[in-house]
């Protein structure tokens, strides 16, 4: 999406605002004892009451077999993206890293933002794997320039992981977002500064590095969705959608 009116920036800036709150909610409730399916049922719960849509709830990406059954991807441990929380409910336990990533619709304009976050007290390897994703982001959001390349966030992601010593999943990436769950572009997590489509003024983009503490192999669940770690090391997913601006990237999800 490229924002070109008042009515859609607005709207943009106000989904991003709506789409922090039920984060932060889930966040707040991520605990030892709650289920996956309990923090799937909170998040529809918080969207549909301020008369927003889940955009993930029955969305059918490109080459899925089956439309996506939950509002919520909630992804433990070795779990990368997109775990199902209510088919075959999980409950959360102290150690685990749990991702979360949502999206939802206000007014025809679509979000997506991700966060990754520990279950009671973890060890020390992963938090230096959330910590180091997480500057991944905000590495990624200081290169995306109007005036610039792809190439130039991917890079600057790709240096923030491997620089902490860990690996990046290069088969998934972020992706232009607004009026569809995915546009264009692909945004690869890595990457040469330089290549790839040029970022304009009014891009509507959500950036995601996704990591992993072993290597960076992933495959496909049976469930069609949930990607794991080969070798079952765990992974970190964080992910803001931005506007380009011409004073530089406009975090919209903050």
């Amino acid at each position: 999406m490229t924002i070109s009116n008042d009515a859609d920036r607005a709207n943009l800036i106000e989904a991003g605002k709506r789409l922090a709150g039920v984060l932060a909610a889930l966040r707040a409730k991520a605990a030892p004892g709650v289920s996956s399916d309990d923090l799937d049922t909170l998040a529809e719960t918080l969207i549909r009451a301020r008369g927003d849509e889940p955009c993930f709830l029955g969305y059918m990406p490109e080459g899925a077999g089956r439309a996506y059954p939950a509002t919520l991807c909630v992804s433990i441990n070795d779990e990368v993206v997109h775990g199902i929380p209510n088919e075959i409910p999980r409950t959360l336990k102290a150690g685990d890293i749990v991702g979360l990533d949502l999206g939802l619709k206000h007014h025809g304009v679509i979000v997506d933002a991700a966060i990754t976050v520990p279950i009671g007290t973890v060890d020390e390897e992963a938090m230096k794997l959330l910590s180091a994703t997480e500057n991944a982001l905000a590495a990624g959001i200081a290169a995306a320039k109007v005036g610039g390349r792809v190439g130039d966030i991917s890079r600057a992601i790709q240096q923030e992981i491997e620089g902490a010593g860990f690996s990046v999943v290069k088969e998934l990436g972020g992706h232009g977002v607004g009026r569809r769950v995915h546009e264009e572009p692909f945004i690869a997590n890595f990457g040469k500064p330089g290549t790839g489509e040029a970022l304009e003024e009014g891009m509507v983009l959500a950036l995601e590095p996704i990591s992993s503490a072993g290597k960076s192999s992933i495959v496909l669940a049976p469930d069609g969705y949930t990607f794991r770690t080969k070798d079952g090391s765990r992974s970190a997913h964080f992910e803001h959608t931005i506007l380009l601006e011409k004073s530089g990237a406009r975090i919209i999800t903050a």
